[in-house]
């Protein structure tokens, strides 16, 4: 566990890596971004590796294997038109939907309380499950307002009003913060840099995926801009998927972890009507800022692991919903099938029993400890082998 300090400066340069991140993709430098509006954040994909790598060797190890990895993405950008036989639709779609099953046990745990909770004995309490029903409730009766205010704000105000409740009966603890005062000056490699070849292969598969999910992202971000999906225009959207890897290795530099593409952008578009990639400045120049200034930090950092954890439960079920939608529009036939089958079985079998591997050597429990990998690499070598006539 990260104390209060560092946390704080943590969360800081993440939005500081956010701020740059957005207005490269948004402007487009060099051939890296999509010049598209396209807001850019810490992935929630990225958790299960980055715990794992930091339980093997901290900030260190995480910041430096993330940075390494990041050039998958950077690699996969200049050849993913070749590879679409291998990463199908099916095959994002497993693992897009391992990804919120596999962080769903994050969101609960945060709900009863998270490990500290579980170390003195309150976890699951009335009190720790109520506000993470409170904040769960609010989200979902402000996103289902006709007011598209009340709906673009519905997971903020739930925070909002659950990080209030939490202050008012006593769960939020200022006295440990010397002051709110002051500017976060970004230190690149603050922590210092380490690797791990397990880790790189567990980042690496994410950012794979990543990879596959931001051209998905690309696509409907230039058609409800109302861009062309197809021809030299749109190849050049293409860049958004370099800017993903390089906005990760960036972040990593600044002590953030790796950022992609905000679906939730292409919802935000469609409900306001605002494309204007001129708008995605401003919002880079507020992160930024926001970063900036620890003050920021240190509130978020003091946010009671129940509140956010109301709303990152339904935020990870989302996520799997979306791997759902994107398996439900492929063709399922007995191959496809087997494909999940085998996937679905084999990466939530080691989430939910992760003793299985505990006679194998260390390095391959550390790639495979995380469903996501065991699933998403069982979904890749799967898809190629299986072979049968329908």
């Amino acid at each position: 566990k990260l104390d209060l300090e560092t946390t704080s400066f943590l969360v800081s340069m993440a939005l500081f890596a956010s701020g740059i991140s957005t207005f490269i993709q948004c402007k487009r430098i060099g051939g890296i971004g999509t010049g598209l509006l396209c807001i850019q954040g810490t992935s929630f994909s990225f958790i299960g590796p980055i715990i794992s790598a930091g339980m093997l060797g901290g900030l260190p190890l995480i910041f430096g294997t993330c940075i390494a990895a990041s050039s998958v993405e950077m690699v996969i950008s200049r050849i993913l038109k070749y590879t679409r036989k291998v990463i199908t639709p099916l095959v994002s779609g497993i693992v897009v939907t391992l990804i919120g099953m596999s962080l769903i046990k994050v969101g609960i745990t945060a709900c009863g309380g998270g490990v500290a909770a579980q170390g003195n004995g309150t976890f699951g309490s009335f009190e720790n499950l109520g506000l993470a029903l409170l904040v769960l409730v609010l989200i979902i009766f402000f996103n289902r307002s006709s007011n598209r205010y009340l709906r673009m704000s519905s997971i903020v105000i739930g925070l909002m009003i659950g990080y209030a409740v939490a202050w008012c009966i006593g769960k939020v603890d200022f006295s440990a913060v010397q002051s709110f005062g002051g500017v976060n000056i970004p230190l690149p490699f603050k922590y210092g840099l380490d690797f791990d070849f397990s880790a790189f292969i567990a980042l690496g598969l994410v950012f794979l995926i990543t990879a596959i999910e931001a051209y998905g992202d690309i696509t409907a971000n230039s058609l409800i801009s109302g861009e062309p999906v197809e021809g030299k225009t749109f190849i050049k959207r293409a860049g958004g998927i370099l800017a993903d890897g390089f906005n990760s290795m960036l972040a990593g530099v600044l002590n953030s972890f790796p950022n992609s593409v905000f679906a939730q952008n292409n919802g935000m578009i469609q409900l306001t009507g605002v494309a204007s990639r001129y708008v995605g400045y401003y919002i880079a120049g507020c992160l930024i800022l926001l970063g900036l200034f620890p003050g920021v930090g240190l509130i978020f950092s003091l946010m009671p692991e129940p509140v956010l954890g109301g709303a990152t439960l339904l935020m990870f079920g989302t996520v799997a919903s979306a791997g759902f939608r994107i398996i439900a529009a492929q063709k399922i036939n007995r191959k496809a099938t087997l494909v999940m089958a085998l996937s679905f079985s084999l990466g939530l079998s080691v989430e939910m029993v992760p003793d299985i591997l505990c006679h194998f050597p260390e390095t391959i429990k550390n790639i495979f400890s995380s469903g996501i990998t065991t699933g998403g690499v069982t979904a890749i070598v799967s898809n190629v082998l299986i072979r049968m006539k329908e």
